[in-house]
């Protein structure tokens, strides 16, 4: 059994299937329903979706197309996009989502993560965290509305503030690399992983198997969602929904199947 985990990390725009760089120009790469299907078939461990517009435009949640695609999903899924109350995580959980990621939910009301993790346990709770780089300083931050304003607190505080807080995971998502192949910012990665107990995914940047390792080996993180190599043939080449398989991914950590 691999033990690190990788998983697709889908993003939905209007109820469509999109990718897109540094958070901006979302292409439309297909039907998400069609996609877990597929994703079924080459026995992905897990997936993560994420509503990119339910929060920026302040849209509830699609809880229907959700309610769709965990029927049609055989793996787990995990959810991030438009929730702001416990009463979603409910609703959420009910049609079938295992986990929950907050973003800009966490940064507006901090008091949501405690009060999500005593109901329904710190494992089911995640926290998603955008950072790049500030234009000026070069500084990492933590950022909000979809990248367009800074949060004053460092990317480590941040994952502090969240692991003192009670998420049981925290995913983070690279902006100037998100969509472009160009891997992660180990460094930040390494520092962030080193500061906190709790697991900590990487995503935005993962453009081929060694981004992936680098990650995980030397940047500490404990699972890896992949993006535009999960339903793009190649960089600048048409739509495919792929997905490494078992045996790369095995090479990849040094574990066997039967581990």
């Amino acid at each position: 059994m691999l033990q690190t985990r990788v998983m697709p990390c889908l993003l939905l725009d209007e109820g469509r299937l999109v990718k897109t760089t540094q958070f901006k120009k979302p292409r439309y790469v297909g039907d998400p329903i069609n996609a877990v299907r597929i994703y079924n078939e080459k026995e992905v461990d897990e997936i993560i979706i994420l509503d990119i517009t339910a929060s920026e435009k302040n849209k509830s949640i699609n809880f229907e197309l959700l309610e769709q695609i965990t029927s049609e999903c055989f793996i787990p899924v995990t959810y991030g996009g438009g929730v702001k109350s416990v009463d979603d995580f409910k609703k959420l959980y009910k049609i079938g989502i295992e986990k929950v990621s907050i973003n800009s939910a966490a940064i507006k009301d901090a008091s949501l993560i405690p009060k999500a993790v005593n109901i329904f346990g710190s494992q089911s709770v995640m926290v998603t965290m955008d950072i790049k780089r500030r234009l000026i300083s070069k500084k990492y931050s933590v950022y909000k509305s979809r990248g367009k304003k800074a949060l004053k607190i460092s990317p480590i505080e941040y994952a502090k503030k969240v692991q003192d807080l009670g998420a049981g995971e925290l995913m983070i998502n690279f902006i100037e690399s998100e969509g472009t192949w160009s891997g992660f910012d180990i460094d930040i990665l390494s520092q962030i992983t080193q500061a906190i107990n709790i697991p900590v995914i990487a995503v935005g940047g993962a453009g081929n198997n060694q981004h992936i390792q680098e990650a995980v080996i030397k940047g500490g993180a404990s699972a890896i969602a992949i993006g535009s190599i999960a339903v793009f043939q190649g960089k600048d080449l048409g739509v495919l929904i792929r997905f490494p398989k078992q045996k790369e991914l095995e090479y990849l950590f040094h574990v066997k199947d039967n581990e």
